[in-house]
């Protein structure tokens, strides 16, 4: 239907992609460890909300200016670069709250957390370049509508990972409401979390244009 094929393929493909680590999944589970699961989830919307925005970008043919552009891809990834390395910043200078309150941190805003992870997301040129190479090994080249097609099997590969992302926020904050993550603790999760998104950050300046 719509020229798609081996769906069960791309779903179980999809599935495996969206549980390998990365800045996504990292921003999930330390919103989640140090602020709850309602934190971890508004990052998880607001990287769906990112991802369906390569996927509508990529269907309508602005993706390819990414590959094919070198200036574009550069300003792209610097720009993404930048804004990992600017929460890695914010992280890395978290200071210890009082006793008895659980969050190393004032809470941030959901509305801003939402816009951590779809910022995170949307500033990524590989998460765009990743859709224009993955999805059209499932859409026949004889599809009357591919673009069409594109967006169905973009809105299903980000149903699997918002299905994923809210499991990872719940697990992470089951997880730090069981083990009483403290004050410190949680201040040295925002650290370590900090000096990942540096490597993220750094690793995603120096990747080069496939």
């Amino acid at each position: 239907m719509f020229g798609i094929h081996d769906i069960a393929l791309f779903i179980l493909s999809g599935l495996l992609l969206n549980i390998m680590p990365g800045p996504d999944s990292l921003l999930i589970m330390a919103r989640s460890a140090t602020q709850g699961w309602r934190a971890g989830v508004a990052a998880a919307m607001g990287i769906g909300t990112g991802t369906m925005v390569h996927v509508l970008a990529a269907a309508v043919g602005l993706s390819a200016i990414l590959a094919t552009s070198a200036t574009a891809f550069m300003m792209v990834k610097y720009i993404g670069a930048a804004y990992i390395l600017w929460m890695a910043l914010g992280l890395l200078r978290s200071k210890r709250a009082p006793a008895g309150e659980r969050a190393a941190v004032a809470p941030l805003p959901y509305r801003k957390i939402f816009a951590q992870g779809f910022l995170t997301n949307v500033l990524n040129p590989k998460v765009a370049i990743f859709f224009l190479a993955f999805v059209p090994q499932f859409i026949d080249a004889a599809a009357p509508d591919k673009a069409l097609a594109f967006i169905i099997l973009g809105c299903i590969f980000n149903v699997n990972g918002m299905l994923w992302c809210v499991a990872l926020a719940l697990f992470s904050a089951r997880v730090a409401a069981r083990v009483k993550v403290s004050p410190v603790v949680a201040l040295w999760l925002n650290r370590v979390a900090g000096g990942l998104f540096i490597w993220l950050g750094i690793k995603l300046a120096l990747t080069k244009q496939s």
